[in-house]
């Protein structure tokens, strides 16, 4: 394991925890029972449970793993996988290739760096860990010369979707991505079918995608596995703001 500790002067909040990416079998498998835990879980999606308690799939092989973990208690509290463009050229495919047509972004494939399974443990949700996370995934797309970050922003059909329609429709062009990397979903969720007039409560995960510069490059994926919208969102390492690992001091993560 590669730590990076946070220096203590960065608040009592950072004085705990460290950045590493995952460099044994354990140390994915830690990942994967904190994934089990809040997506399946806390989320009550029976139809995905299994006797492991490990959310796992054929991806995660391939992927680099970023921890954040209690250096006080060791546990992990923090992970974010990203598939860089080498390990999707070996895969043959990204994650969010499942749920969208990629084909406009063929010209840019190689610059792609691919972010999913963020996932913070309950009693870790102040901020402080999302922070170091995306510390981590800035240091990363510049070790591996990536041009873009892209990934699956998803959003909960708990209240049978409106949410989810709420959102798109406040989008505005600011949000939405130039039209050359607009993609298409396989599975459209149906927009047309909600109501209007609901308010739009955007998670935390895309909202952080959004301040950080992210567009939204089309309409939201249905997936009925994890009872979600899903939209496609593309960053810029350009408008990627650049304080994450300046200021946690990452810049030589995993070198």
């Amino acid at each position: 394991m590669r730590v990076l500790t946070i220096p203590g002067d960065s608040g009592p909040s950072f004085s705990k925890l460290s950045l590493s990416l995952a460099s044994t079998k354990k140390e994915v498998k830690e990942v994967q029972k904190l994934r089990y835990k809040v997506f399946i879980e806390a989320m009550g999606l029976t139809a995905l449970a299994n006797s492991e308690g490990l959310d796992k799939d054929e991806f995660d092989d391939y992927c680099d793993h970023l921890i954040v973990r209690d250096t006080k208690t060791l546990k992990v509290v923090g992970t974010y996988r990203i598939l860089g463009p080498n390990a999707a050229r070996q895969l043959g495919k990204y994650y969010s290739e499942s749920e969208f047509d990629l084909s406009r972004l063929e010209n840019i494939r190689g610059g792609l760096a691919e972010a999913g399974r963020a996932c913070i443990h309950p009693d870790y949700r102040s901020g402080a860990v999302i922070m170091m996370l995306w510390a981590g995934l800035a240091a990363y797309m510049r070790r591996e010369r990536c041009s873009h970050l892209i990934g699956c922003a998803s959003i909960s059909l708990a209240d049978g979707g409106h949410n989810a329609a709420a959102i798109y429709r406040a989008f505005g062009e600011d949000e939405m991505s130039p039209l050359e990397y607009r993609v298409k979903p396989h599975l459209p969720f149906p927009i047309e079918n909600m109501d209007e007039g609901h308010e739009a409560r955007i998670p935390p995960l895309l909202k952080g995608y959004l301040r950080a510069g992210a567009w939204i490059c089309g309409e939201p994926a249905w997936d009925p596995d994890f009872h979600s919208a899903d939209l496609f969102v593309m960053l810029p390492i350009g408008n990627l703001d650049n304080r994450y690992a300046k200021h946690y001091g990452t810049e030589d993560i995993a070198k």
